[in-house]
């Protein structure tokens, strides 16, 4: 298919995440659910209402949220091996979700674990630009995200070393690699105002980043405001990301595969990425829940892990695509 115009894009992304989200709550471990007349109590009705839902709903919002932050970050670093994940910052979330356990703070407020990603991931996202600078080349860029993912992975890895528990330990490993198992409607209600939140500071930024991809200079001249941008870039970012983290765990490349299998379809315009980038992703994300519940039932396999296998192969491929596309290059021998 060639290249198609967003709207279009975005329309037929709409109806596939209808088709995936029907099927993520009828199909699945339990058997097949039809549309019913349950009543309270029944066990169709916990089946679909309180664990169903719930998933294909968590599943929607981080994926959504995590496609719209790679498209963002690939836009505003100007870099197409940007991704919250591969840069530390959904790390960063979730470490912050590891300490307000840790901690005990988690018991004294349901806001606490995502408010500590949020704080966390955007700590990440303000030391990833320190490091790596206004316009890192890709490979600095790549060495600052294994930095920062190396001191978050290790703090992290601290945290449960000395966990008092080792069932406690075990529980938050798990969660940490990324996982919808233990959802419940009360995780909607709190990844929801955190998502919308991120979506309500990004998605405005389609214009900013189209003109801020000509250089900050011919941003500015356009009347942009190059500061102000990255600044609701980082914080919608740092929003989203980190109340995915803390609640969900790291669900990695999401962000970094979704904007690059939609950019042929939409331009090359990092403005019109954003809106088929937070349907793409949580398209990807349903797709890899319903392909764990429905084609390996049989195997404890966390979505993390999944988005992992995925993603490593194609980010294998950008560096390499990027390294032979180097000045030089080519005329190597």
């Amino acid at each position: 298919m060639g290249m198609q115009r967003p709207g279009t894009v975005s329309v037929i992304l709409v109806f596939l995440l209808v088709v995936l989200a029907v099927a993520s709550v009828t199909l699945g471990p339990g058997g097949e659910v039809n549309l019913p007349n349950w009543q309270a109590g029944t066990s169709g009705y916990i089946l679909f209402w309180e664990l169903r839902v719930p998933r294909a709903l968590v599943a929607i919002l981080a994926g959504g949220v995590l496609g719209l932050a790679g498209a963002v970050l690939q836009g505003l670093l100007r870099n197409p091996l940007a991704d919250p994940g591969l840069l530390g910052i959904s790390g960063a979330g979730a470490l912050g979700g590891v300490g307000a356990l840790y901690f005990g703070v988690a018991s004294a407020s349901v806001l606490a674990m995502p408010v500590a990603g949020l704080l966390m991931a955007s700590l990440a996202m303000l030391l990833l630009l320190v490091l790596a600078g206004r316009r890192p080349p890709p490979a600095t860029l790549i060495l600052a995200g294994l930095a920062i993912n190396a001191l978050v992975g290790a703090v992290t890895w601290l945290a449960l070393a000395l966990a008092p528990s080792p069932f406690a330990a075990a529980e938050a490993l798990t969660w940490i690699m990324g996982t919808l198992d233990a959802v419940s409607m009360q995780d909607v209600w709190l990844i929801a105002p955190f998502a919308a939140l991120a979506a309500g500071l990004l998605l405005p930024l389609a214009r900013g980043l189209d003109a801020l991809s000509l250089g900050d200079e011919t941003a500015m001249t356009l009347g942009a405001r190059p500061n102000r941008l990255r600044l609701f870039a980082i914080a919608g970012v740092a929003a989203g990301t980190g109340a995915v983290g803390a609640i969900i765990g790291a669900v990695a490349f999401v962000g970094l595969v979704v904007p690059h299998a939609l950019r042929p379809l939409v331009g090359m315009r990092p403005g019109a990425l954003l809106v088929p980038s937070l349907l793409g992703g949580a398209c990807l994300t349903l797709a890899a829940d319903l392909v764990l519940r429905v084609g390996m039932p049989d195997v404890r396999l966390q979505i993390g892990v999944l988005t992992s296998l995925l993603g490593a192969p194609v980010f294998l491929w950008l560096v390499m695509r990027v390294r032979f596309a180097e000045p030089g290059r080519g005329n190597a021998s």
